[in-house]
């Protein structure tokens, strides 16, 4: 049975109510970090906590600031602000955690167990990292700003793109992008301690795979598995995917 609760996370006007779902279990627990503009209630989330529920493994979830059921508002968010918000919601966890990102999720993830790590906590066992779009806000977004784009990013504050998931475009703010500089991977090896495994579509436009492939090649000191499904998108939803991550997630218990 999921428990759902509300945790303040910053202080004055950076206070932000983040929304989670934690299923009691026991260890190594699940932790999920979700993608850009997504939610603790989607497929792959879910067949996470499923997957928990079978295994009778702690499993948790959240909403960062601005997504599905937290406060804040969207167009405020930064990677600080939801690497801050992934930190307090793994302080609630006890023993060791498999971290399953998506997406965004994954580079947060890399994020979260660094900074962990330079703690002294270790309790990151393995990670999971679906679609990994790590140093996104550079490599993924503004790198591939056209110059009406930059204009707007410069001028408005802001830039809209078609969505291919939602009638609504993605804003993306200056504030945003200017925000991920703080926290680049990429340009020096990427050491995690611990194994790490990467499922990525192979008709992946949002995040291509040549993006996930640049990680691997940063991450050369810990266990790296990287599994490509030729006709996947960038969601990797459906049955046989969530099969796959079931298996990933299965062979690092």
């Amino acid at each position: 049975m999921t428990e759902k609760a509300a945790l303040s996370v910053g202080q004055g006007n950076t206070a932000r109510e983040i929304a989670t779902l934690r299923r009691p279990g026991g260890a190594p627990g699940l932790f999920w970090l979700g993608g850009f503009r997504s939610d603790m209630a989607g497929s792959k989330a879910q067949a996470l906590d499923a997957l928990g529920a079978e295994k009778g493994l702690a499993v948790t979830r959240f909403d960062y600031s601005g997504h599905g059921q937290s406060g804040g508002d969207f167009l405020d968010g930064t990677i600080s602000l939801w690497l801050e918000e992934a930190l307090a919601v793994f302080e609630t966890t006890t023993g060791p955690q498999i971290v399953v990102g998506s997406s965004m999720g994954g580079w947060l993830a890399l994020l979260l167990n660094r900074a962990l790590r330079r703690r002294g906590n270790e309790r990151v066992r393995a990670m999971v990292l679906i679609a990994p779009a790590a140093d996104m806000t550079r490599d993924l977004m503004r790198e591939t700003f056209t110059d009406a784009e930059l204009l707007d990013l410069w001028e408005k504050g802001r830039v809209e793109q078609p969505s291919d998931y939602s009638d609504e475009p993605y804003v993306l703010t200056r504030t945003l992008i200017e925000d991920g500089e703080r926290h680049l991977l990429f340009g020096a090896p990427i050491r995690t301690h611990c194994p790490v495994a990467i499922l990525q579509g192979g008709n992946d436009t949002d995040v291509p795979p040549a993006h996930a492939l640049k990680l691997v090649s940063h991450l050369v000191s810990d266990p790296v598995t990287f599994t490509l499904v030729p006709d996947g998108d960038h969601r990797l939803s459906r049955d046989s995917d969530l099969d796959l991550l079931r298996q990933t997630i299965e062979r690092l218990l």
